[in-house]
This record gives C-alpha cells, structure tokens and sequence, in this order.
C-alpha cells in the first residue's frame, strides 16, 4: 500500500530567522492524523537564516539525525562536543537520559538548509552519545548509500532503533530499485525534484511516501532528484 503525502499539506512556520516545514505534528503544529510513521517521529526541513540559530535546549529518549543540504550549523552540547556540519555530514545525537546542545548557522551572509530527523529508541534512558561522519556525493551518486544503521553498517552512523536511512541522487532518466519486505514499512521523502514510483506516482520536491505491505521500490527521475528512504519497523 502507498500513501502520499504532498509537501503543501505539511505543517509550514516561517519565524523570519527560521522556515520550517514539518512532515508530523511538532512544537505548534498538530495534526492527529500524522503524529508520525512506525518509530520515525519528526522530519523537519529548516531553513535557518545567517547567524541564528537554536539556543541551548534540552532532549531526552530521542534519535536525532541530522542531515546539511547547504550552507552549514555548528553544534555544542552537554556532553562536550562541538562540530560544524556541512553537506555531505550526518551527525546522530543519541538523547538518551538527557542532553542539551545548541544548533547555530556560523556564517555572516548565507541561509543553512537542513533535515532534522528524530527516531524512537528501542529504550528509554540510554547513555547519551554523539556521532558525526562524512558522506561523498559519489556514494549516493545513481545509488542508495546507508547513512544510519542499527549496527552501524558499511560505514553508516549507528542508531539505536531497527532503522536503515539511506540517501540517494539521481540523474534524469536513471532508474533505480530498492527491495522491500512486505513485513516492514517504508518512508521516501523527496529532497528535490521530481521522481516516479514504481511507474504509477510522480513525487515532487517535498513530498513524502508512506509504503506497507510491499516488495519493490523502483525510482526513475524526470530531472535530477534527490531523496531519503527510511527502511522501518510494523
């Protein structure tokens, strides 16, 4: 089964220093009937404007992943590390039993533009923990490239949930397949672009799929695109 949802229908807040747009329900925007998607909780697409950012707040029990597509965001938390991030850069942020960081664009003059995504944990109160790695445009270039794994898989960031996030680019015309089991679920969220499923649903730059039941994911882009795809569990 698939079910699409269309970037317009997301939550949108644009704070002046801050445009958002929320796949799910979070902070004043809610919406019952998208609380979510298997453990997958938040995706939200910021746009942060020059020299602003997020103060030092708190988080608890929560995957947070992190994903730059311009410009960068610098990172300082409770636990000690502080990082730039750039595109290409994931950064996993594991809350566990508590955490503070603060998310700040470093730059004078240029916008950042991000995913920020949050996971359920398989448990509550983990020890809180950091990771940060590098992914070439290369190894996601007509390919999918595992960004975030339970096990920390073919270099991928290690999460604690049973979740693969992988990312991919493709060129126009390109087709390129992904199997699926029927027992799990799907999530495929259009970074930009226009992109056709399985030769029956296009999907332009926001919108997002919800995939049950199903065995084949098949993508062939109108131009060049770009997406995520989260691999979750019933």
């Amino acid at each position: 089964m698939f079910e699409i949802r269309k970037s317009n229908d997301r939550g949108h807040v644009n704070h002046g220093w801050l445009d958002t747009f929320h796949s799910f329900s979070f902070a004043d925007y809610y919406d019952p009937q998208h609380m979510g998607f298997s453990v997958l909780r938040v995706i939200n697409e910021d746009r942060v404007a020059a020299g602003t950012g997020f103060g030092t707040h708190p988080h608890r029990d929560m995957e947070i992943i992190t994903i730059i597509l311009s410009g960068s965001l610098q990172h300082k938390d409770s636990m000690g590390n502080g990082s730039v991030i750039r595109p290409g850069d994931v950064q996993r942020m594991t809350a566990g039993r508590g955490v503070t960081h603060s998310e700040v664009n470093p730059s004078s003059t240029d916008p950042v533009h991000l995913l920020q995504i949050w996971l359920l944990p398989e448990q509550r109160s983990l020890e809180p923990s950091y990771e940060q790695k590098s992914f070439l445009e290369e190894s996601y270039t007509n390919q999918f490239a595992l960004l975030a794994s339970r096990q920390g898989s073919d270099g991928s960031v290690l999460i604690h949930q049973d979740v693969k996030l992988y990312r991919a680019k493709l060129t126009a015309s390109v087709n390129l397949s992904h199997p699926l089991s029927s027992l799990r679920k799907g999530y495929l969220h259009v970074i930009h672009g226009a992109i056709k499923v399985n030769e029956t649903m296009v999907l332009s730059t926001g919108d997002a799929l919800k995939i049950s039941g199903e065995s084949s994911l098949n993508l062939t882009a109108d131009t060049n695109s770009e997406c995520i795809f989260f691999d979750l569990p019933n």
